[in-house]
């Protein structure tokens, strides 16, 4: 009679429970690098990294404007930075995680690497449990500080505990990816974690082995043994977590003090400015606002014209409105983009219908913003539906206000 589905399962699984495990490992190349044994075919070691890691004094106020999952007044010692090499490139069920590091920073600023690393596939499940301790050391709840992490490293972790019926840990998690992108994509040629390493902090990673290789490196060490290209892999790893810990320093360098730290690092100032002052809005704390608003003045001042924009609209809410239209006018100039001539010439046509009462000067704003969008520009209409309604209101300057309600709230709402 044949076996249905369940019971074809049971054998195999008592049949795997008979055979030994007979692939014998040697370990001793492993131990002369310091790796000890930490569960079944799963092995540890701890490494210091050779410089400190050098922070504010203490988590800035900022830090969660800049790295959300980061809270103000967060311990240094209680960030936990995480990086996985696994047997692929995608998170499918299949893809199986054999070497993890973990970073701590100690009271000295100093950088304390963990590393763990599954010899082959019947250990999953200690290097699984291994893994998850390090998540409770410590006694306070770690915030997992990653690189790409959300869409990766985390998700293969899940994936991996479900998979040995291991309940997954619970964490705080800041993805420096993002925060990484806003500052320093228009820097460079991409924004990996090796490219910010090398193209802005200045990290020399000569020698390193590629991570893409990683999954070659670890099926070839389970068909031959070949230990060498394994520790390549290993050094690769440990970088990483040194260079997360120095991408995460200039962040918190940045957020501590912002105009200090534009003298030594190099990034998007008009971007840290936009970013910082839309998170800051609706802070209770007012220095974190009027920072913004310090910062967004600043970019507008070195010539970055969308923070000039945004500046001057600013100036124009607060009541500064001579102060923000002189911003505008130097929006609207030959140098900037002409999207962005024309929101400005939009601007200054709404000022000057509204509260100069110079219906013939709106006009010739509009008029010009027109010229700059293109024929299939989606802008077109409403610039066109404005001209039509100043030619007929010009005049009538002394009807402002009683003339179509409804544009010249929808004006009032974006300025």
């Amino acid at each position: 009679m044949a076996l249905n589905l369940r019971d074809r399962l049971k054998r195999i699984q008592q049949t795997k429970r008979a055979e030994p495990v007979t692939r014998a490992v040697d370990l001793s190349p492993f131990a002369a690098r310091g790796w000890a044994p930490a569960g079944f075919l799963t092995l540890r070691r701890e490494i210091t990294a050779g410089e400190n890691i050098a922070l504010p004094p203490a988590m800035p106020a900022a830090a969660g404007l800049l790295m959300p999952g980061i809270r103000a007044g967060t311990d240094y010692r209680d960030l936990l930075f995480f990086d996985l090499e696994t047997t692929g490139l995608s998170g499918g069920a299949g893809t199986v995680a054999f070497l993890a590091a973990f970073g701590r920073l100690d009271r000295a600023g100093k950088l304390r690497i963990t590393q763990y690393l599954l010899l082959d596939y019947p250990g999953e499940n200690d290097f699984i449990e291994a893994l998850l301790g390090e998540f409770d050391a410590g006694g306070n709840a770690a915030t997992m500080v990653s690189y790409n992490g959300k869409c990766f490293d985390s998700q293969i972790l899940k994936t991996r505990c479900l998979m040995n019926a291991i309940a997954p840990p619970e964490y705080r998690h800041a993805d420096l990816l993002h925060p990484a992108r806003r500052l320093w994509k228009r820097l460079l040629p991409d924004c990996s974690q090796a490219a910010i390493e090398t193209g802005v902090l200045g990290i020399d990673r000569t020698g390193d082995v590629p991570g893409a290789l990683a999954p070659d490196i670890w099926f070839e060490f389970l068909r031959s043994g070949g230990t060498e290209p394994l520790f390549g892999i290993c050094e690769h790893n440990r970088r990483d977590i040194a260079g997360l810990a120095a991408i995460f320093s200039a962040l918190a360098r940045i957020a501590d003090d912002p105009f200090d730290a534009a003298k030594k690092i190099n990034f998007d100032l008009e971007a840290l400015a936009l970013r910082w002052r839309e998170n800051s809005r609706y802070e209770a704390d007012t220095s974190l606002r009027a920072t913004g608003q310090s910062l967004l003045r600043f970019a507008a001042e070195q010539g970055y014209p969308r923070a000039a924009f945004v500046y001057a609209l600013s100036l124009l809410k607060e009541g500064k409105r001579d102060d923000g239209r002189k911003w505008l006018l130097k929006t609207a100039s030959a140098a900037c983009p002409p999207p962005l001539q024309a929101s400005a010439l939009r601007a200054l046509a709404i000022d000057s219908e509204r509260r100069l009462k110079n219906a013939e000067e709106a006009l010739s704003f509009t008029e010009q913003a027109l010229a700059l969008l293109a024929p299939d520009s989606p802008r077109r209409e409403e610039f066109e539906r404005r001209l039509r309604r100043l030619r007929i209101k010009r005049p009538h300057t002394e009807d402002t206000e009683s003339c179509c309600p409804a544009d010249s709230l929808e004006d009032t709402k974006e300025l």
